[in-house]
């Protein structure tokens, strides 16, 4: 990974091959290729991450409440993949940030982590549409936490900021259920 990384750093992504990786790294292209996909994988993890992440989403203790689970699985994420690491993915988000590619990549990679945490929050008896907001709501305020841990040097972990987050979101959402849409977004005269 650090010899991908450099070489990205230095000629860009897409002039870099993976026999330049190889070569870097002292391995052969077999090699890479038994662990990484492409090149891409690199920056965005193992063939077996999946399989991984559902692994350690089923080590959840039983009896959590949805947000223990969700403060529980954003603390474990924060400590697994990113305390430590904050030079190494602002050179990371950097490339991703530079490269179409990656960007999409990233997408595809944020949309399974919508897929995968709402697959834990159903398989704790959460249904198919709550679960659903709940990952989508908990995925984006993890972006928006490592968006501004990234961009600062803040000592606040990357969960603190997400949780946050979370509970700006509800305390802005509380009482949307009984809010009311004004008569002239329904097609009615306003009294």
């Amino acid at each position: 990974m650090s010899a991908a990384v450099e070489l990205f750093s230095e000629q860009g992504f897409a002039a870099t091959t993976v026999p330049q990786i190889t070569e870097r790294a002292g391995l052969t292209t077999r090699t890479f290729f038994r662990h990484f996909a492409d090149k891409r994988e690199v920056l965005f993890g193992h063939e077996d991450a999946p399989a991984q992440a559902r692994a350690v989403l089923a080590q959840a203790p039983p009896g959590m409440s949805t947000p223990e689970f969700i403060a529980w699985g954003l603390r474990l994420m924060a400590r697994e993949r990113f305390d430590g690491h904050r030079d190494e993915l602002r050179v990371i988000q950097a490339l991703i940030d530079s490269d179409e590619s990656l960007q999409e990549r990233s997408l595809r990679k944020r949309e399974f982590l919508n897929s995968l945490v709402g697959e834990a929050l159903r398989s704790r008896g959460l249904g198919k549409q709550q679960a659903r907001l709940l990952a989508e709501a908990t995925v984006s305020a993890l972006y928006v936490a490592l968006d501004q841990w990234l961009n600062s040097d803040t000592d606040v972990s990357i969960d603190a900021l997400a949780l946050t987050a979370l509970a700006g979101l509800h305390a802005d959402l509380d009482g949307i259920g009984t809010a009311q849409r004004p008569a002239a977004e329904l097609g009615r005269p306003s009294p």
